[in-house]
């Protein structure tokens, strides 16, 4: 795991030779996703297949995000559509009954004449359709017969376009479903996978994950030297910060948004809400909420910090070329070196 300590000065030939590198490793991030560094498929071992499991579900986790948000928004359009249809519906018969006035009026006076019965068909189209006999209405009449038509037709296209809508979220809902089932099905095997480990093993990775709370909770003077004292860019960016601080040691559960639990879109997105600002809900659209930062040299303490070529993990930038972030299954929100964590840095955004 990556130190959290502020790292030494190299010499001038290493650092050379480190600047080399790193340029390199920023101008493949931009390759496809299929060249992200996932943890290393050739690790043998029990840990080493939970620990790809779970990087494989926290990259399906942001996909089910973005799904549910999607789903969301149909929903409240289909809510939309079909109050409009409702309300649609009370006009025209309100429209229909004036006519059904008249037409009362018409027989107590002598009885109904062809044209009413006409206007009072169930198919006012027909009726129009029948030219011949236009001259038979008043102009008051021809008017809220063609009212009646008008309604009908947007009353047609409002349903159908509900009835689009309605199989859109259907089928989001499959989505939705798929995305959940795959996620499940990976942390399910991950753990049956923990349940085969020795007692040594099972050891070893209690500690090794003891040494990872241990750095992440570290107290607040001893984050303020190894973070270092740079000011945040932005106030908004820098209270979001200081809420996610708040939780660093709460765990990482796949869809959660807090207030005790978090995914890592979960975490930036709380985080920013409890500083009074509303951002996107998943890491993709955090991407563009706000100004792009290209170099990881102008990230500023409270920036949000995009990661792997597909968008799919987000954190915020906490200083001293640490993140804070949730980072998978398994682990609690914590402080991690942006070049230990094994994922290529995109690029950062700057929000408020």
């Amino acid at each position: 795991m990556a130190s959290h300590r502020r790292p030494k000065q190299p010499s001038r030939a290493r650092a050379t030779v480190l600047t080399a590198t790193a340029a390199a490793a920023v101008a493949l991030s931009t390759q496809a996703a299929s060249a992200d560094p996932a943890p290393d498929p050739n690790k043998k071992g029990v840990q080493a297949e939970v620990d790809r499991l779970h990087e494989e579900a926290t990259q399906a986790t942001e996909k089910y995000n973005g799904a549910n948000e999607k789903a969301k928004k149909l929903q409240k359009q289909v809510d939309r559509v079909q109050d409009t249809v409702a309300r649609g519906q009370g006009e025209l018969n309100d429209m229909r009954n004036a006519l059904g006035a008249v037409a009362t009026a018409q027989y107590r006076s002598g009885g109904v004449d062809p044209t009413v019965q006409l206007i009072l068909s169930a198919d006012p189209d027909e009726y129009l359709a029948k030219a011949a006999t236009l001259d038979q209405l008043s102009s008051k009449q021809l008017g809220a017969l063609q009212k009646i038509q008008t309604k009908q037709r947007t009353l047609e296209q409002q349903r159908k376009e509900a009835g689009e809508k309605l199989k859109e979220l259907a089928d989001t809902r499959k989505e939705l479903a798929a995305k959940k089932s795959e996620i499940q099905g990976k942390l399910a095997k991950a753990q049956r996978l923990l349940n085969t480990m020795t007692a040594k093993e099972k050891a070893a990775a209690a500690a090794e994950k003891a040494a990872e709370d241990a750095r992440a909770t570290r107290s607040s003077a001893s984050a303020r030297t190894e973070l270092g004292n740079q000011a945040g860019a932005s106030q908004r960016g820098s209270g979001a910060l200081s809420a996610a601080q708040s939780k660093v040691g709460s765990p990482y559960v796949w869809g959660a948004t807090g207030p005790n639990s978090f995914d890592c879109s979960g975490l930036t997105s709380w985080a920013f809400n409890q500083a009074g600002v509303s951002i996107p809900r998943t890491s993709q659209a955090q991407a563009n909420a706000g100004t792009r930062i290209n170099s990881m040299s102008d990230l500023r303490p409270g920036d949000l910090v995009l990661l792997r070529s597909d968008l799919s993990h987000v954190g915020f930038y906490a200083g001293n070329g640490q993140m804070l972030h949730a980072p998978k299954p398994g682990a609690n929100v914590r402080y991690e070196s942006i070049s230990g964590s094994g994922m290529p840095f995109m690029w950062g955004v700057r929000i408020g």
